[in-house]
């Protein structure tokens, strides 16, 4: 599949936690605290090596990150990482950047903690926010085999479907990357349109050109012509009526 290693879909019973900070003291602290609150830990230096931890690694479950580093700044992070994802992220800022902050939050985090702080709000932090994302939150492979037909490579926006491989739009990335992170259940169009347009008022027409583009994609002409004539086409999204949409896996509770 066009030299990816494709690997099956991996739940870690120790959630993994990606620390993102350019001071090698502090990332030291957050390691040793949260390692011992029995957590995996992942610690990048700067917003370039992040990325390609997670293109070797998978996603995290979430990622502590800190909003002023030099070149890729925190924020510039989170962008690039939801051009393909929707992850679970909390800012560390200084008192000072109340601006940012405010940025950081309506944009990409879902929480923040303010420095100087104590490390046990941070673990109480990061705990508070995976009990209430719940299913929402997982580490992955780099490369997820949906079924023996199509794998997804999230990081570069790549779907490999009967072994062509298929370039995705970051929307249509991160509408698959919900959906496949939820599994075989429904996902709601209030939700879809949160995540991944949080800042504007888009409607569900808009939302569903774009889940029409992405079906197209991994079920359409190109997946039919490796299926084999006569061969019944796979549906992988299956549309809810007046709910949202749901991902078909190989798996009855998803990921």
């Amino acid at each position: 599949m066009s030299g990816l290693n494709v690997l099956g879909p991996t739940v870690d019973p120790i959630k993994r936690i990606l620390v993102l900070d350019d001071d090698p003291e502090m990332r030291g602290l957050i390691e040793r605290k949260l390692t011992g609150a029995g957590f995996e830990v992942v610690l990048a230096d700067s917003g370039v090596r992040a990325l390609a931890l997670i293109e070797q690694m998978g996603l995290p479950h979430l990622a502590v990150v800190d909003i002023n580093m030099p070149g890729m700044s925190g924020l510039e992070f989170c962008e690039a990482v939801q051009q393909f994802a929707d992850l679970p992220v909390i800012m560390v800022t200084a008192v000072h950047e109340t601006e940012t902050t405010i940025k950081a939050i309506e944009l990409y985090a879902e929480d923040y903690i303010v420095k100087p702080f104590n490390l046990d709000e941070l673990v109480v932090r990061i705990q508070r926010l995976l009990r209430r994302i719940g299913d929402f939150s997982y580490a992955a492979s780099s490369v997820i085999e949906i079924d023996g037909h199509l794998a997804v490579c999230f990081v570069r926006k790549q779907a490999i479907v009967g072994g062509l491989t298929v370039e995705l739009t970051p929307i249509e990335t991160k509408i698959l990357h919900i959906l496949w992170r939820n599994g075989n259940r429904v996902v709601t169009n209030e939700f879809l349109l949160g995540r991944i347009w949080p800042n504007q008022e888009v409607f569900e027409d808009t939302l569903r050109v774009h889940v029409h583009r992405l079906r197209h994609k991994i079920e359409g002409s190109a997946s039919s012509r490796r299926q084999g004539a006569g061969q019944q086409k796979r549906k992988y999204i299956v549309t809810e009526r007046g709910r949202g949409y749901r991902l078909v896996t190989t798996k009855e509770d998803g990921p």
